[in-house]
């Protein structure tokens, strides 16, 4: 999609004008082909992320032959709906239920699955969101809205650059006979890192 568009009567944030200036600079000093943006930046937007993991969740979900296979072999059960490659080839399902609560960090830097996420939020990849993740899980969960019984376990896993996480949350209740596609929409992203729930109906 090109860049030519107009943008009169609209504000930019400091972050878009940035980002902008970087663009045009980058075009202009030819170490950017405009066309090879363009496909990089559809491509995050249509082929990798987060719908992409809200569509495993939501086969989970409603398939518990599919489900039994996403929590024994991630890599192949994902890559069966056609989601997979770089930073995707060894992944690991975790299922939130009664009593466990999953919670996805790297520690060591960013260490994130593309395929089914989509780029990582910049929080992720802050330091003190990898610290305190592993240090305060309970505490990290409250400043995302999150509030779990006293008797639920929080499992905090560490990605690296061999394994990266899916978190299946739990099914949201009052969405018995909604099909895959009305439960995907429910799905986030930061239900699928651990930091949120699924949204309810």
């Amino acid at each position: 999609m090109p860049h030519d568009h107009d943008h009169e009567g609209s504000e930019l944030s400091d972050i878009d004008a940035r980002v902008r200036a970087l663009e045009s600079l980058l075009v202009e000093k030819g170490y950017v082909d405009p066309a090879a943006l363009d496909v990089l930046i559809e491509t995050y937007e249509t082929k990798v992320g987060p719908h992409n993991g809200a569509r495993v969740v939501a086969k989970a979900w409603t398939d518990p032959a599919f489900r039994q296979w996403l929590l024994a072999d991630a890599t192949a059960a994902i890559a069966s709906l056609g989601y997979a490659g770089r930073q995707g080839e060894h992944m690991v399902a975790l299922a939130n239920g009664p009593g466990v609560h999953n919670l996805v960090v790297c520690t060591l830097c960013s260490c994130y699955p593309w395929p089914v996420l989509g780029l990582p939020p910049v929080w992720y990849k802050s330091a003190p969101y990898r610290s305190r993740a592993v240090i305060d899980p309970r505490g990290v969960l409250a400043e995302f809205g999150v509030t779990l019984p006293a008797d639920t376990r929080v499992q905090v896993w560490d990605s690296t650059a061999e394994v990266r996480y899916l978190v299946v949350p739990e099914r949201p209740p009052g969405t018995d006979g909604w099909n895959e596609a009305q439960l995907a929409a429910l799905v986030t992203r930061d239900s699928m890192i651990g930091t949120g729930l699924a949204r309810s109906p």
